[in-house]
């Protein structure tokens, strides 16, 4: 991207500045579609029928508002390019395409200014709130904008410390630090409700859908005020935030970080100008309130943003109306774990109770696990009840908890568990954490990792994808996921629990793997980093 683009002077022009009237295309010599934006015109590619902007800007340049709300961009006078990847937030792991200046999102469209009135389907990516960038491959949005006849949008945003490094306890003059992050994508989406229409979308059906980390900002902005009636509809994949951050844990935190890159809490003025080379080395750290793990950053309980916590210890009234699907998939550490662990596929019964004592994120009793899974599942293997025990006592156990308030509340909440596995290495992996993007997506060709792009796969995998990227449009253009290609997809309530099993049959079950959910209910969820 020329850095003409990424020049922009810093200025707090709101998005109710004057509104250009719609266009449509306007003919460029190779035949590119141009859109207007409340800030100016941009220019993108046509490819199959789809037009495609990336890296449009939405915000300024976050240097100039580091640890603070962004700011929506001044207006442009020419037009603006928009045929590369804005760059992404600064994080450990990526050396290339990163900078503070990184509020960019990318639309993917059949019409432009056309009166369409599409669905919106805005896409949060994963990370953990501490890496991870919109601009992949995997969530190309040209199959689903093509399939559903609708707008598909991702966005890039502020992670880490530049997203959720709270100081407010140490510096009263940065408030809004521990969930700068989320205040970005509060922004987006109100880029996104202000500009729908220039890109043939419907600013009345917004849907947003993530994957882990996405999903944990979608349930998080379901509690927080400001995003009130930004979106219409939900999905959340792997990915659930019932509680956030307390203020106090957060406050260690911070000054842990502020230790590492040699910034007394008295002084956090410094941060604002020191390099930012500097603030993602101090990232590699261990934890003050948990040693054995990085540092934790994520959504704070500020009293601003977040004045209650996600979904506890009900769901937030304010979302309560608000269709929701919670997705997880049926072996959700097989990676998440065994990547790192690659012994935790060869376990005997001796070994094995220290091991879920560490890994399971919750004080139960490995004896009793093992002697409850070795009951429910006669057949598992040591390393079989390993992945099965941590992936429902720290992955699934949040979406449990989420549906059932939801429940309580007669929210419209759907449910499903991925079960479909993967080819690779011989099925190893099952079906393990974000296998189920590339089948929303109906990216099977791009995914590569773990849904049999590198082996063949039998024709259940294009199935799958059609049935579940269906779902997400069904559920973006009327608010429920069901459509043609699925069994009746009934909503979860109590205490039947109704959920979509997509696998090699896809079907519904009522309350699939209730032993084990009956397991961990009997000790209090404690969701990591809060």
């Amino acid at each position: 991207m020329d850095m003409t683009r990424r020049a922009f002077a810093s200025g707090a022009a709101g998005l109710a500045a004057s509104v250009t009237p719609l266009m449509g295309f306007s003919r460029h010599p190779s035949d590119d579609p141009v859109a207007q934006t409340r800030h100016g015109a941009v220019r993108g590619v046509r490819k199959d029928g789809i037009n495609i902007f990336k890296g449009i800007r939405y915000g300024t340049d976050t240097a100039q508002t580091r640890f603070a709300m962004p700011r929506p961009p001044e207006r442009w006078t020419d037009t603006e390019e928009a045929t590369e990847h804005g760059s992404s937030a600064p994080q450990l792991g990526r050396n290339e395409s990163i900078s503070e200046d990184c509020l960019f999102l990318n639309v993917w469209t059949p019409g432009v200014a056309d009166e369409g009135k599409r669905p919106i389907m805005v896409y949060f990516h994963g990370g953990a709130y501490a890496s991870g960038s919109g601009s992949s491959p995997l969530y190309d949005g040209h199959n689903l904008a093509t399939k559903g006849d609708v707008v598909v949008i991702t966005v890039n945003h502020r992670l880490n410390a530049f997203g959720y490094l709270s100081l407010g306890l140490l510096n009263p003059d940065l408030p809004d630090s521990g969930n700068s992050g989320m205040w970005d994508l509060v922004l987006a989406l109100q880029w996104v409700r202000d500009n729908a229409e220039y890109f043939g979308g419907d600013p009345n059906r917004i849907f947003v859908f993530g994957q882990s980390g996405g999903g944990a900002k979608i349930a998080t902005l379901m509690a927080a005020p400001s995003a009130e009636g930004l979106f219409h509809s939900a999905a959340t994949m792997s990915g659930q935030q019932v509680t956030a951050s307390g203020p106090l844990n957060a406050k260690a935190r911070a000054e842990s970080f502020l230790e590492v890159v040699g910034i007394d809490p008295s002084d956090t003025h410094a941060l604002l100008s020191i390099p930012m080379e500097r603030l993602v080395e101090g990232l590699a750290t261990n934890d003050p309130v948990n040693p054995s793990r990085g540092l934790y950053f994520g959504p704070v309980l500020d009293g601003r943003f977040l004045a209650r916590h996600p979904f506890w210890p009900s769901a937030p009234k304010q979302s309560a109306h608000i269709p929701m699907i919670l997705g997880n998939t049926k072996d959700e550490t097989r990676n998440l774990i065994g990547n790192k662990l690659p012994e935790a596929f060869d376990l005997n019964w001796e070994d094995l109770p220290a091991l879920l004592a560490e890994h399971m994120r919750c004080d139960i009793s490995p004896i009793e696990v093992l002697s409850t899974y070795q009951s429910l599942y006669p057949d598992y293997s040591p390393s079989d009840v390993f992945f099965a025990a941590t992936t429902a006592g720290r992955s699934w156990r949040g979406q449990v908890e989420e549906a059932d308030v939801r429940a309580a509340e007669a929210g419209p909440t759907w449910v499903y568990q991925f079960d479909l596995g993967s080819p690779e290495d011989d099925g190893k992996w099952g079906a393990p954490h974000t296998i189920d993007i590339a089948f929303a997506f109906d990216n099977l060709g791009m995914s590569g990792e773990y849904t049999g792009t590198r082996v063949p796969a039998s024709d259940d995998y294009a199935r799958v994808a059609d049935e579940l990227s269906r779902a997400f449009i069904s559920m973006a253009r009327s608010g429920q996921p069901n459509h043609a290609g699925i069994p009746e997809w009934s909503r979860h309530t109590l205490p039947d629990r109704k959920t979509m099993i997509f696998d090699t049959t896809t079907r519904q079950e009522s309350d699939p793997r209730q032993g084990e959910r009956e397991l961990f209910a009997k000790v209090p969820f404690t969701q990591w980093g809060t």
